[in-house]
């Protein structure tokens, strides 16, 4: 961490060039001695990316951002403040703090937070930012969480965990029981030291697998902000063994929406041809594979076992995007060119045999406009068209 970042014309640099194109900005080298245009390269990239992700970081003074990779892997300040609404008490340990955006939020819910973060320079970093907000419940530990645990006599109210997705050789892995710290054999040591267990794991995880691998699971939160799954989180309690409640929640620009269901509940769908509404699950709902359970908690129809998505007569509040259907035929390009004389409409494919970019190339329909085109299969296993007008 160079402190000399920290001075008002250094800040100053960085906000005048906020708009620039680092590229020519590093040709043109740094205009201060002590700093390298390597690291205001770096602020000006963090703090860019930071504006809609972290604006209480960026909107706030003398800010000292760490390298873009932290910034990119952190969680939002929405998917954050989201995850401090799951978990309170007196005091909760994050073993893998990086920069430091969950344990901020949970300060406004804790009385004591411990923020570990094994990467020495990261742990400073954190450390001035939390006293720039002013915030003074929250102890930084710059060392190896799960060392920390073992060696504290401390009990803590929640373990929140937030594990590397690479190995000891920095690539890739695709389990919870290989990522980093281990958390599936080490259940046991961590509810030593809590009842109460929070885990962030990758979005492409799979569900199923990931309950397999741990324990007392108790709820799973699926966490989407502009119908893209952004995290995971399990939430563990210590001895419960009961029924594991999915909770889906889509942060949308306009509307944030909901479903919760039970895991394993048994539901069934009824199906149907397109009535007068269409429905397109959102991203939380279709990683949480809730496609019966919303089919017969909304009274909804689904169009095919596979094509996971949903049609009605009257409209309801859908998690999702609605459709007002305006006709639908069987897959034909004749009949396509013939119905449809517009130049521009958005496709959608949904168990369909050809791409998006084959059925442009075929139709000669460009992207854009205020129509929609649903390409899909229905439950008779024909293939058809759904011609809609979005719902606002």
């Amino acid at each position: 961490m160079n402190s000399k970042i920290l001075h008002p014309e250094v800040q100053q640099f960085i906000t005048d060039n906020l708009k620039s194109e680092i590229t020519k900005l590093i040709l043109k080298g740094s205009p201060f001695s002590e700093i390298s245009i390597q690291e205001l390269a770096n602020q000006i990239t963090a703090k860019q990316k930071s504006e809609h992700k972290l604006p209480t970081w960026f909107f706030t003074n003398n800010i000292y951002f760490p390298p873009k990779i932290s910034i990119e892997q952190t969680s939002s300040e929405i998917t954050a403040a989201y995850k401090s609404s799951l978990v309170s008490g007196n005091s909760i340990i994050d073993i893998t703090g990086g920069f430091g955006v969950d344990c901020y939020y949970f300060s406004k819910k804790f009385d004591n937070v411990t923020h570990c973060e094994i990467n020495e320079n990261l742990s400073k970093i954190v450390k001035h930012n939390y006293n720039k907000f002013g915030v003074n419940t929250i102890k930084t530990f710059a060392g190896n969480g799960f060392t920390f645990l073992k060696e504290t006599k401390l009990i803590f109210d929640c373990i929140y965990i937030d594990p590397s997705r690479r190995n000891d050789q920095k690539r890739k892995v695709f389990l919870l029981k290989d990522c980093l710290p281990q958390i599936p054999p080490k259940i046991d040591f961590y509810f030593t030291k809590t009842n109460t267990i929070l885990i962030k794991v990758s979005p492409i995880l799979d569900i199923t697998n990931t309950i397999r691998e741990l324990k007392n699971v108790k709820e799973i939160h699926v966490v989407a902000v502009h119908n893209e799954v952004k995290e995971l989180l399990f939430l563990l309690q210590k001895n419960y063994n009961n029924t594991i409640l999915i909770k889906t929640i889509n942060f949308g620009k306009k509307a944030i929406q909901k479903f919760n269901f039970k895991y394993l509940e048994e539901a069934s769908s009824q199906y149907s041809e397109p009535l007068q509404y269409l429905y397109e699950p959102n991203a939380a709902i279709l990683k949480s594979g809730a496609f019966h359970q919303i089919a017969a908690s909304l009274n909804v129809y689904k169009l095919h076992p596979h094509s996971h998505l949903y049609t009605s007569e009257n409209p309801v509040d859908f998690p999702g995007r609605t459709f007002k259907i305006k006709s639908s035929v069987e897959y034909n390009k004749k009949k396509i060119n013939k119905l449809f004389s517009d130049k521009k409409a958005n496709i959608t494919t949904r168990n369909f045999p050809k791409t998006v970019a084959q059925i442009r190339k075929e139709t000669k329909i460009n992207d854009g406009g205020s129509k929609y085109i649903f390409f899909t299969t229905l439950n008779n296993n024909k293939l058809s068209v759904v011609f809609c007008e979005k719902i606002d």
